[in-house]
């Protein structure tokens, strides 16, 4: 039964994935993004448990990625396919840019399919062990998470930013690409809690509570940007050449 209890905590992740897209589409993106918070809570603690409890095995990997899938690919998919409708317009000579329209508006949906393809690579990269190959779905999925709740409580400066069209058609872009792409990541965990070995953690953690608290909501998001950041620097500050 105790072996069963990291399975348990990422089916709970699975659903309040389903509960998130529910949400989306009753009209309620706030819940909905507090929903994904939820699952990536639950999917780092199914990690901590199973290794805490010294039980792995094929079956909790794959419903791990399974869950993911929903939960940090097609959940905040659909929060940003509902949010890029609402804001999508133009207002000089419409019709001339309604081809263009129809293609930014279908962008979102390359946000899941590459999502899918990244846990694929994850499932079959041993690289991927201790740290990360591309940006981790829950990373992407916490960054669209923060573009509702921004919407409901501001800053102005940060909602102008996230319904711009610029915004709008190359966040999926790049986002895509950076889920597949070759660029290593750190990983958050712990094999042990001393500073020493994980001070790109503990940096790490310590600045994004200074975002969050500096910037709230915003905060999610430039947390997302941070990690991007540092880990570039390590990667450059291991590999010079």
């Amino acid at each position: 039964m105790i072996k069963q209890i990291p399975n348990a905590i990422t089916s709970a992740n699975l659903f309040f994935g389903c509960l998130s897209i529910v949400a989306t589409f009753d009209g309620n993106p706030t819940l909905a993004a507090t929903y994904i918070v939820i699952a990536a809570i639950l999917d780092f603690f199914d990690g901590f448990a199973a290794r805490l409890l010294k039980v792995s095995g094929e079956m909790g990997k794959q419903l791990d990625s399974l869950a993911d899938v929903v939960s940090f690919g097609v959940a905040p998919g659909f929060i940003f396919y509902m949010h890029s409708q609402e804001h999508l317009m133009f207002s000089i000579n419409f019709f001339q840019f309604v081809p263009l329209l129809i293609f930014i508006s279908y962008l979102p949906f390359s946000l899941m399919i590459f999502s899918a393809i990244r846990l694929a690579k994850f499932n079959i990269d041993p690289r991927q062990s201790d740290s990360f190959i591309g940006l981790p779905t829950p990373a992407n999925a916490l960054f669209i998470c923060a573009i509702p709740f921004v919407m409901a409580n501001g800053p102005l400066w940060a909602e102008n930013i996230f319904t711009s069209l610029a915004f709008l058609s190359l966040y999926p872009i790049i986002f895509s690409y950076l889920l597949i792409a070759e660029l290593p990541l750190f990983a958050l965990k712990f094999k042990q809690f001393s500073f020493k070995g994980n001070e790109i953690r503990y940096i790490f953690i310590a600045l994004c509570t200074t975002l969050l608290i500096t910037f709230t909501y915003v905060g999610i998001a430039l947390s997302i940007v941070l990690y991007l950041l540092l880990s570039i620097y390590l990667k450059v500050k291991n590999n010079p050449s």
